[in-house]
C-alpha cells in the first residue's frame, strides 16, 4: 500500500519565502512610528485613525524623535492607559512591534 503526497514542491517554497522574509527582519530595525502604529492596529487598540492625531489628541506635539523624548512618561503612559487597550506605551509598542512583524512575515 503506498500513498501519493502532493503539494510538498508548494510548500518548500513558502518555508523559503517565510525564511527570505524573516532574514531580512532579523536583528534590530528602525522603523517609523507611522509604520508600526498603522491605522489598522490603532484602530484595533483605540480610537485613532493614525498616530499623529493620537499624539495631538493627547496635546503633544511630535516633529522630531527629540519631541517624543521630551513627552513626560508617566503623562504618556497614562494617556496609552486612558484611551488605548494596553496598560503602559511599553505594552502598546511590544504589541505593535509583534503586529509589525507578523505583516512583514507574511501573516
Amino acid at each position: 500500500m503506498s500513498v501519493k503526497v502532493t503539494g510538498l514542491d508548494e510548500f518548500q517554497r513558502r518555508l523559503r519565502e517565510l525564511r527570505e522574509r524573516a532574514e531580512a527582519i532579523d536583528g534590530e530595525q528602525t522603523i517609523s512610528m507611522a509604520e508600526l502604529l498603522t491605522p489598522d492596529f490603532l484602530a484595533s487598540c483605540s480610537t485613532f485613525s493614525s498616530a499623529e492625531e493620537m499624539f495631538e489628541r493627547g496635546g503633544f506635539r511630535v516633529e522630531t524623535q527629540e519631541d517624543f523624548a521630551a513627552i513626560p512618561d508617566d503623562a504618556w503612559d497614562e494617556f496609552v492607559r486612558l484611551n488605548t487597550s494596553f496598560f503602559s506605551w511599553k505594552e502598546m509598542l511590544d504589541a505593535a512591534g509583534a503586529a509589525w512583524a507578523k505583516s512583514k512575515l507574511g501573516f
